[in-house]
């Protein structure tokens, strides 16, 4: 059962979850409060480069209303400028943005809260030259999907089922049919939108044939390494990138990789999600994956990845994507032995993303959530790199 708020003392000023994107997207300060309870805070909140955040409980900010000291809270709050108050549902945040506007602080309220900041979905074109290549973002995770657009045929990787019908409204858009809807691995962090997108548009629905071996139940299609699709005149080529899970697999068009959870822009992927007692061994995986079989692409690939840091800065035409090249001298993981790669990512990793047993569970076909379900397991960072930098 959800809590009630009072209604605010003032009704405050509100921002849209597509606004404040907007605004991170354009690297624009954002000074945030957050009013719910450390704990929830600490799982999960709104962050970037360019935001500054505090928490403070919605029962601070109520003691602060009786003791008439609301001036003083907002004086606690870090940064400058407005101050956009974020809670859950966008409920408790308005009051405290009311208190705040009747103090005459610049206020306003995040409309939705931590839930319409889930709903958020970019996307942004990558710049390459042998197909059409769409980017989507979901910023509340990190989250990136592609779609895949040439001579009128599309494929769509590792699609969201939240979001699954913007798929084919998109492909429509590029005057496009989707014939290939592809996960890279078991997700773990989202459920994905492989059977929904598929069903709904008629695509053959996708796995790399070693992810097969976790256990799918239904009727999905195998792709081999080094198996390929045909978009028009354009050719989709899997490339085998394991150590992340079994049948971690990236899927190269032109001079673009798409490196799934092996390969991001600021670290490399965990290694224990799929089986903890066999992380050395996943690492190990996924070292030879870095130095050998990413060997076989040059400096110039574009590398666009399947998630990215709440800390990475995107580039100036909104996407996240760097060169081959450029991940080669940034990242510590391509200067390492064996030995010292394999210690620090299976040191000090990451709390398991929220609910991943029924996650997984479900993008294997082994269980059927309802749409709200789905959406709830899945609130939280996506928690699928290294912490290793």
């Amino acid at each position: 059962m959800s809590e009630s708020y009072p209604d605010p003392p003032v009704e405050p000023a509100t921002i849209s979850p597509e606004t404040l994107a907007g605004r991170l997207a354009d690297g624009e300060g954002v000074r945030l409060l957050d009013v719910r309870d450390r704990d929830e805070y600490e799982r999960w909140h709104i962050a970037g480069p360019s935001v500054t955040a505090t928490q403070h409980s919605f029962a601070k900010a109520l003691q602060a209303q009786v003791r008439g000291s609301v001036d003083e809270l907002a004086a606690q709050v870090a940064g400058e400028g407005p101050i956009t108050v974020v809670c859950a549902r966008g409920e408790a945040s308005a009051y405290v943005a009311g208190l705040l506007t009747e103090a005459g602080v610049d206020a306003h309220n995040l409309a939705g809260g931590m839930d319409g900041w889930a709903r958020v979905y970019e996307a942004h074109e990558l710049d390459a030259d042998e197909a059409t290549i769409v980017q989507y973002q979901r910023p509340a995770s990190g989250c990136l999907g592609y779609q895949i657009v040439a001579d009128g045929v599309a494929a769509v990787v590792d699609p969201l089922r939240a979001f699954a019908d913007r798929y084919a409204a998109d492909a429509t858009r590029l005057d496009a049919t989707i014939e290939y809807v592809i996960d890279t691995h078991v997700h773990a962090d989202h459920v994905s939108g492989l059977r929904s997108v598929a069903a709904a548009t008629g695509g053959e629905a996708l796995l790399p044939a070693r992810a097969h071996e976790r256990g799918v139940v239904d009727d999905i299609g195998t792709l081999a390494d080094g198996e390929t699709r045909s978009l028009g005149e354009t050719t989709l080529r899997t490339v085998a990138l394991p150590g992340h899970t079994t049948g971690m697999t990236g899927i190269a068009v032109g001079g673009v990789l798409l490196t799934g959870d092996s390969l991001f822009l600021e670290s490399v992927a965990r290694p224990d999600l799929e089986a903890s007692d066999d992380a050395a061994a996943f690492a190990r995986e996924l070292y030879a994956t870095l130095t050998e079989r990413l060997d076989a692409f040059d400096d110039e690939t574009l590398i666009a990845p399947g998630h990215v840091g709440e800390r990475t800065v995107r580039n100036d035409d909104g996407s996240y994507a760097a060169t081959l090249g450029q991940l080669r001298e940034r990242l510590w993981a391509f200067a390492v032995d064996e030995a010292t790669f394999v210690e620090r990512v299976t040191e000090n990793v990451p709390a398991r993303p929220a609910n991943a047993e029924a996650i997984v569970a479900a993008n294997l076909g082994r269980r059927t959530p309802s749409d709200d379900d789905a959406f709830e397991w899945e609130l939280g960072p996506n928690n699928c790199a290294a912490t290793a930098d």
